[in-house]
């Protein structure tokens, strides 16, 4: 039996708990065919900061100059990367960091350098590299980078959440787990959402209840499903052990007509 195939988003804040490596390592020996695509969009806003500079985003997604390009090499690539698979060997799973960049794994499409800058939309990604490290018993720890299939050569930023979902689509994964700094999608009084259509998803977005990342996780929740992506849910790092928790996301209400 082929084992069970899940991409697992974390972002910045998520990274911090103190159980993470723990959980990480054990959900890596029950699959044995998992890859995390990580964040750290508050150590980049800080340290962009201490340049002189300010974090601007567009509808969740981090406008990039080409100065920013490395800082994000540095806190993406070089920091957070490190620092993740550092913490995932010493709890025992056998972790290897590698960027979008590396041997092309993720190809992305720029969204508009006037509006965005240095950012893309992944359009190709480089599953044959994330297999052969499956095959090898490594787990594959990836930064959120990308090579232009414009320009080869040139950077470009991708979020978390759509490298994740790009990554999810083809690998034909069984799962995508975007965790998030809540336990899940929450409704106008703070409640959490059990399941959510992306009908009703779009229109959590349209009201305003879900905006900035959270907005960015539907898109992505979405466009895996789309891509046939058998499971999108986004909850907190504890659904790796407890998989009901958080917000289920579906094409279509269940049992609708």
């Amino acid at each position: 039996m082929e084992p069970m195939k899940r991409v697992v988003k974390l972002g910045g804040r998520a990274q911090s708990a103190e159980a993470l490596a723990a959980i990480i390592a054990s959900a890596w020996h029950a699959s044995g065919a998992m890859c995390i695509v990580h964040g750290g969009g508050d150590e980049i806003s800080a340290l962009q900061r201490k340049l002189g500079g300010e974090p601007r985003f567009a509808g969740g997604r981090r406008m990039t100059t080409a100065d920013d390009l490395d800082i994000l090499r540095m806190v993406l690539s070089g920091v957070v990367n490190k620092r993740l698979v550092s913490r995932f060997n010493a709890a025992g799973a056998p972790a290897v960091g590698i960027s979008g960049e590396d041997a092309n794994l993720i190809s992305a499409q720029p969204l508009g350098i006037a509006e965005f800058g240095y950012v893309g939309m992944p359009v190709r990604i480089n599953t044959e590299l994330i297999e052969t490290f499956w095959l090898a018993g490594l787990l594959p720890v990836v930064s959120p980078l990308a090579t232009s299939a414009e320009t080869p050569g040139t950077a470009l930023n991708v979020n978390g959440d759509d490298a994740a979902a790009a990554i999810a689509v083809a690998l034909g994964a069984d799962e995508l787990l975007l965790v998030a700094d809540v336990q899940g999608v929450l409704d106008s009084s703070g409640r959490l959402i059990d399941q959510l259509d992306v009908d009703e998803a779009r229109s959590l977005v349209a009201a305003g209840i879900a905006v900035g990342g959270m907005a960015a996780k539907l898109e992505a929740a979405h466009a895996a499903l789309v891509g046939g992506v058998r499971s999108v849910r986004i909850a907190d790092i504890g659904a790796l052990e407890e998989p009901e928790r958080g917000t289920l996301i579906t094409l279509a209400t269940v049992g609708a007509k």
